[in-house]
């Protein structure tokens, strides 16, 4: 879209390069509108072996294979989950069209064991890239309703906690939220996550000009 509308873009692509080279696992809070969705749209093209989207830009010239890389990508805030059934829902209708995009059929019909489905099964054609766009967002929702947004949290527990038991078969995971929970809360089965929000090396990584 960038592309074809002839829109300005900073290219901070050289930092992004960094970023897929160094590490694999992180976390990156910054509020809205700070160019955390483009920075998930960035990665999300770059995965996927698109090079002549960046044609003109610092990564085209860079000593980069351009592997493609099945994506899983959610943005949770597509949806505004009134209940735990809600939530659920979403996040396997997410997987579903995932899953299709790439010929899979899930069997699984449970939200978590379907993502540990799709993850293997994707690992089939290569390793694969996680990108959660706003993962809090179905608990800031229902911040003032205590109990249904600790339901949620509990649901979103267990859906990252997959992450990290498929570790195996992953390349690259990103999440980006508003707020910073405690890996005590929602990351507690992902300690691994590298929280790159307030690291100096990585300021110029949000596409907010």
């Amino acid at each position: 879209k960038l592309i074809d509308g002839n829109y300005l873009y900073v290219d901070k692509t050289e930092h992004i390069h960094r970023l897929i080279v160094q590490g694999s696992v992180y976390f990156f809070s910054r509020p809205r509108r700070f160019g955390k969705s483009l920075l998930i749209s960035t990665l999300n093209e770059i995965f996927e072996g698109e090079k002549e989207l960046f044609k003109g830009l610092w990564i085209y010239k860079a000593d980069y294979a351009w592997e493609k890389h099945p994506v899983v990508r959610i943005d949770f805030s597509k949806k505004k989950a009134e209940n735990k059934d809600d939530l659920k829902g979403f996040i396997l209708h997410q997987l579903r069209n995932i899953a299709k995009k790439y010929g899979i059929l899930l069997e699984r019909g449970q939200y978590d064991e379907a993502f540990d489905e799709l993850l293997t099964k994707l690992s089939e054609i290569n390793k694969v890239v996680v990108l959660i766009d706003e993962y809090d967002k179905p608990i800031i929702d229902n911040i003032e309703n205590k109990e249904l947004a600790i339901e949620l949290r509990e649901i979103l527990k267990g859906f990252y906690t997959i992450i990290k038991a498929c570790d195996e078969h992953i390349r690259f995971v990103l999440l980006t939220g508003v707020s910073k929970f405690s890996k005590a809360g929602v990351f507690s089965g992902l300690n691994n996550l590298e929280d790159i929000s307030m690291d100096a090396r990585k300021k110029d990584l949000s596409l907010r000009r």
